[in-house]
This record gives C-alpha cells, structure tokens and sequence, in this order.
C-alpha cells in the first residue's frame, strides 16, 4: 500500500541506511519536520531506541521505499545489490531516490568490475536498483552536515553539490540541500558525479558555493581512480593513527 504524504511542503522521507550519514539525516530532517522512516539490515527493532530519540520511524526497508516520497540510500556500495529484489523498479518516476554512497574498493566494498571499467558508482547502483538515481550528500563527513548548516544567506556558507538527469528531481534535492543549511550548487548531469567522487577537489573540503564551483570544473576525469585511491590512503592512514 502507497502511505505517502499528499503534503510535498515537507515530503515524507525515507532513509535506506542508519550509520553515521543516514543518521545525521534523519535526526535533522526530522527537526525541519518531514515525516522519516528509517530502515537498517538487522530490522526496526534495532532502531528503536535511536528512532525514537530524534523522532523518527524505524521501519521494514520494503515500508520505507513504499512509503517515501524522497528515498535516501546510506548503505556501501557493496550492500546494494542486498536489498529486496525489485525494491525500486515498480516505483512511480515521480519519486526521487538519492544515492550519498562513495565506492571504496580498497577499505570496503572489494572489487565491482563495471565501476572499475569505467561506469560511474551510482550509474551501477541505478542499474542495480532498476530506478535512477540523484548523487548528493556523498562530498560531505556526517560531522560536517551535523554541525556546519546555516540559515541562507550567511557569510561563507558551506555548500554541497547534486548531480542527475532529472531537472525536476534534481531541483527537490536543491531545495533540501538548501533546507539543511548549505548553499545549493547543480553539479550537472548524473554523468558529472565524478567530479564529487572520493579525492576530488570537491571532495569533503566544506567549500563555499563559489570555491566549490571552482573546484568541481577543477576535476579531472582522467585522475578519477587516481583520486580515488589517493583517498583511501588518507583514511587508511587515519584510522592507523587513531588506532594507535
């Protein structure tokens, strides 16, 4: 059954995923006052606790992508070719489904060929879910979308960058970025997510919306794995260091 709001002034949500990201998500979505469920591999029981804490409702993953009008994917890579067959693939275009997953071969999601051939991470997990995608939220550490939002207009507000083929989809995930505190820049068309992809100068450096403009023309293509690779190396170093 179809329970999704008929209000879109704040649109039902639903996030696929409650690690660091989707629970930074949900906890401020929820205080903008959308509706949010919230669904995790081990089932709701696991995230009652949490959910009740900041007002949210933890949910069967099925419920939550049936009952959203903006679905959110938290999960690695890896986990998406997991969820339930045929989760997305009978959803009506109207719904937006955004993907914030970064591909970490090397630390996490092991060897996917069609990315390494090439094909961009969240082109595979369109052709995964069978449903296309908008990439935002995946150039940002939770720390950051927790605590540096600020109200429009703000002296050196931090912006983040959305990419997709859909002007209309792609304008709703604006308008949230937009809701969440950070200045809203359209990185382009789904094909351009590279240039917000792990190592990239757009990548996690809480940038204004002009820096960031910069920084995404900056990019270049013929370095993603580059890119990539070096990143992983900052954060396998990093978690040397803090666990030593």
């Amino acid at each position: 059954m179809d329970t999704r709001k008929e209000d879109m002034t704040h649109p039902t949500i639903g996030i696929i995923g409650a690690g660091s990201m989707g629970g930074v998500l949900a906890h401020h979505l929820a205080k903008l006052g959308h509706p949010v469920l919230i669904a995790n591999s081990r089932g709701p029981e696991s995230l009652a606790a949490f959910a009740a804490d900041i007002g949210v409702t933890p949910a069967p993953v099925a419920d939550v992508a049936h009952a959203g009008d903006i679905i959110i994917l938290a999960i690695p890579t890896k986990a998406v070719p997991n969820l339930p067959p045929g989760l997305f693939s009978a959803l009506p275009s109207s719904i937006v489904v955004i993907d914030i997953g970064n591909y970490h071969p090397e630390l996490r999601d092991g060897r996917i060929h069609a990315i390494d051939q090439g094909l961009l991470d969240s082109q595979w997990v369109a052709r995964q879910i069978g449903h296309p995608v908008i990439k935002a939220f995946n150039n940002i550490f939770a720390g950051s979308l927790a605590r540096k939002g600020a109200p429009k207009g703000t002296r050196g507000r931090k912006a983040l960058s959305v990419c997709g083929d859909s002007a209309e989809a792609k304008a709703t995930v604006l308008c949230l970025v937009d809701d969440l505190g950070f200045d809203p820049v359209d990185g382009g068309a789904l094909h351009d997510s590279w240039r917000q992809q792990p190592g990239t100068p757009a990548y996690c450096n809480d940038l204004d919306a002009a820096s960031l403009r910069h920084a995404l023309a900056e990019a270049d293509q013929s370095r993603t794995v580059q890119y990539r690779a070096e990143q992983e190396a900052r954060i396998r170093r990093s978690l040397s260091c803090s666990e030593g």
